[in-house]
C-alpha cells in the first residue's frame, strides 16, 4: 500500500490476477519474437534439440532412436542411409541416427552445465573484483594467466591431467571459460560502481553485500545473459573438439565430437558417419548465436540501429 503525496491518503494497489499477467506475458513474448525472427528461429531450433535430448534420456527413447547407440552389428557395417537406418551405419555397424540423437544429449548437458557454472562463478567474481580494487589486483592477475593460454590447449592439458569423463569435461571447460565471463562482468561493474545510486546507498550506510546484491549485480544481467549464450555455443564446440581429439567423453558415451572422429577415416566410403552429427553441431551453434544476437537486441535496444 502506497501513500498519495498530495492528500496523504493511502492508495490501494491491486495486483492483476495470474491469468491476466500470463496473458500480458504471452502477448509481449509473441511481440518480441515477431519483431526478431532470428531470435524466434534460434529458440525454435534449440527447443527441438533440447526436446530430442530429453527424450533420449527417457524410456521413450527407443520409439524415436529405434536402435541402441552402442550396439554393434558386423553385418551392417558402413550401410548407406536407408529406411531402416535413416543416417546409415558406421564402421562398427552402429546406427548413426541413434548415436547422433544421443550425442545431442551429451553435448547439451555439457553446454548447459558449463554455461550455468560460468555464469554463476564468473558473475560472482566479476561483481566482487569490479567493486573492490584489492580483490581486483589479485583475482584478475590469475584470470589473465588463464586467458594467456589458448582455450583448446589449456582444455587439453587439464583433461589429460584429470582424466576423460563427462564430469571432467564439464569442469575443464568451465575453468577455461570463467575468466572471460569474469572480465565482462568486471568491466560492467567498473562503470556501475560510480553511479549516483550506488554512492547514495553507500552514504546511507548500506552494507557491502547489500550494495553488491541489490544495486550492482542486477544491473549486470543483460550482458551476463548475452555472454551466457556465447559460452553455451563455445562449450558445444569445445566439447566436440575434445571428443574429436579423443580426450573428451569416453567412446561408450556418444557425442558429436567422437562420432565425427569415428567417421573421419571413412569419409570417402561413408561420408554420412561424420556429416550428420556435423550438421547437428553446426545448426545448434548457429541457433545459439542467433539467440544471443536476438537477446542483445531485446536487452539493449540502442544496438538495433547500429546494424
Amino acid at each position: 500500500m502506497n501513500v498519495d503525496a498530495k492528500t496523504a491518503e493511502p492508495i490501494l494497489i491491486v495486483t492483476p490476477p495470474l491469468a491476466e499477467r500470463m496473458t500480458v506475458w504471452r502477448r509481449s513474448t509473441f511481440r518480441i519474437l515477431r519483431a526478431n525472427p532470428n531470435l524466434a528461429a534460434g529458440m525454435f531450433v534449440l527447443i527441438v534439440m533440447s526436446t530430442l535430448a530429453i527424450i533420449t534420456a527417457t524410456p521413450w527413447a527407443q520409439s524415436i532412436a529405434r536402435y541402441d547407440p552402442v550396439k554393434l552389428s558386423v553385418t551392417e557395417r558402413i550401410n548407406r542411409p536407408n529406411g531402416d537406418h535413416w543416417f546409415g551405419t558406421d564402421s562398427l555397424g552402429r546406427d548413426v541416427f541413434s548415436r547422433t540423437l544421443h550425442g545431442s544429449k551429451t553435448s547439451l548437458i555439457v553446454a548447459s552445465s558449463v554455461a550455468g557454472i560460468v555464469t554463476l562463478v564468473g558473475t560472482a567474481l566479476g561483481v566482487v573484483v569490479g567493486y573492490n580494487r584489492i580483490a581486483d589486483n589479485i583475482v584478475m592477475r590469475i584470470m589473465d594467466g588463464l586467458m594467456s593460454f589458448p582455450t583448446l590447449v589449456l582444455a587439453l592439458a587439464l583433461v589429460a591431467t584429470l582424466g576423460s569423463s563427462l564430469f571432467n569435461v564439464i569442469l575443464v571447460i568451465a575453468i577455461v571459460d570463467t575468466p572471460g565471463m569474469t572480465r565482462v562482468v568486471r568491466g560492467v561493474v567498473l562503470s556501475i560502481r560510480e553511479r549516483p545510486y550506488v554512492d547514495a546507498a553507500r552514504m546511507s550506510g548500506a552494507s557491502l553485500p547489500r550494495i553488491l546484491a541489490i544495486h550492482i549485480a542486477p544491473n549486470t544481467l543483460a550482458p551476463v545473459i548475452i555472454q551466457a549464450s556465447v559460452f553455451f555455443a563455445g562449450a558445444v564446440l569445445t566439447e566436440a573438439a575434445l571428443g574429436f581429439l579423443g580426450v573428451g567423453t569416453p567412446e561408450f558415451i556418444p557425442s558429436w565430437g567422437n562420432i565425427i572422429a569415428s567417421g573421419r577415416q571413412f569419409i570417402q566410403v561413408g561420408f554420412w558417419i561424420a556429416f550428420f552429427p556435423g550438421v547437428f553441431l553446426a545448426v545448434t551453434v548457429l541457433a545459439t548465436n542467433l539467440v544471443g544476437d536476438g537477446l542483445r537486441d531485446v536487452l539493449d535496444p540502442r544496438l538495433r540501429g547500429s546494424r
